[in-house]
């Protein structure tokens, strides 16, 4: 796929935007979404921005029956200047492709769907909230569309984005969460799909979440599928232990999603000086720290929630508060920095963001 003349259509009818101080997460939507079809014969064609509506899709469509799609995140904010901003959105491009050649999907041209991308935020710009804390969610996907049930990948797809003003991706905001130790179901295994951001890994989960519900827990913290011994991530988050002054973070080791927020504050840390290791954690390693009083805090990474520290880790009947259930000094600095740099508040010395 080469840069191709995106199609506009406007829409003729255009919605009411919600009241920005009651977003939630993933609520609402814009009037416009991107779309591009892909056919074996043709490879990826006719990119078009049109209005945002319900798909049509034969029943026999192979997305519904084998689950061969794949998605991403990232969002878009407007500064006090007035200037909307992309966060790293060349990352998360290629980590799609990553996904798609995981799911067997064709790989898209990153740099002309950015361009397509931009151009649909340019012209919902008026949908991006200004209060603390909201942003324009962008969500890219790819879906299997061949109505044909041989279990083999689809001959054709569509890629499409559509556009979501949101508020905090946690109720908490800022503020300490729960997290529920997950010691009976399986995220990923080795040379599974666990590094690809696929529907399947999280409909999956969905009854490991159920039991952090039923112990009044916001989230599920993962497990190794091998020994139930290692950590890897969090629901919706790869997560930092801060233990004796250093950091800690799992390793990318194929099981869990290389977070673009993750790579982003371990270049922070390092740029402060502080100590990152990327390295296997188990649960043990954890609890002990905790007894003996190290464990200084916990912490998630991701999009959706930027930072967002842990309060309370619950293994079976084991409860370990951290930090006396408080924001730690290390959890709001990054917050503080990254959500300046992505709004503009404050300098980007490392060039993540891009401008509109």
């Amino acid at each position: 796929m080469t840069q191709q003349t995106l199609e506009v259509i406007p829409t003729t009818t255009k919605k009411a935007k919600p009241d920005p101080h009651a977003l939630g997460f993933g609520k609402y939507f814009t009037d416009h979404m991107l779309m591009i079809d892909y056919h074996t014969d043709k490879g990826w064609f006719r990119p078009r921005i049109v209005p945002y509506e319900p798909l049509t899709l034969d029943p026999a469509a192979m997305v519904f029956h084998y689950g061969q799609t794949v998605f991403e995140g990232l969002k878009a904010y407007v500064g006090d200047d007035g200037t909307v901003r992309l966060f790293r959105p060349e990352e998360n491009m290629q980590r799609l492709n990553r996904s798609n050649d995981r799911l067997s999907i064709p790989p898209l041209d990153e740099e002309a769907v950015l361009s397509y991308l931009k151009e649909l935020v340019t012209i919902e710009k008026d949908w991006i909230p200004t209060a603390d804390g909201t942003s324009l969610y962008i969500r890219p996907f790819v879906i299997s569309t061949e109505a044909n049930l041989s279990v083999a990948p689809s001959q054709t797809y569509t890629f499409m984005v559509i556009l979501s003003p949101v508020g905090s991706y946690y109720p908490e905001g800022m503020n300490p969460v729960s997290i529920f130790v997950e010691d009976h179901y399986t995220r990923a295994a080795p040379g599974g799909t666990g590094s690809a951001k696929t529907a399947g890994n999280y409909s999956a989960a969905y009854k490991a979440q159920d039991r952090a519900t039923a112990h009044k827990r916001s989230q599920v913290l993962w497990l190794d599928g091998l020994e139930k011994k290692y950590i890897e991530e969090v629901g919706s988050m790869n997560v930092f232990f801060k233990i004796d002054g250093e950091i800690h973070t799992p390793a990318i080791n194929g099981t869990i999603l290389e977070g673009v927020t993750r790579k982003s504050v371990i270049q922070l840390l390092e740029s402060w000086n502080m100590p990152v290791h990327e390295r296997r954690i188990s649960l043990e390693e954890i609890r002990a720290a905790h007894q003996i009083g190290t464990l200084e805090e916990v912490f998630g990474t991701g999009t959706a929630a930027v930072i967002s520290p842990v309060g309370l880790l619950q293994y079976m009947d084991e409860e370990l508060t951290i930090n006396n259930y408080e924001t730690g000094a290390t959890a709001q600095k990054l917050y503080d920095t990254i959500t300046g740099i992505q709004t503009g508040r404050i300098e980007d010395p490392f060039g993540w963001t891009v401008q509109l």
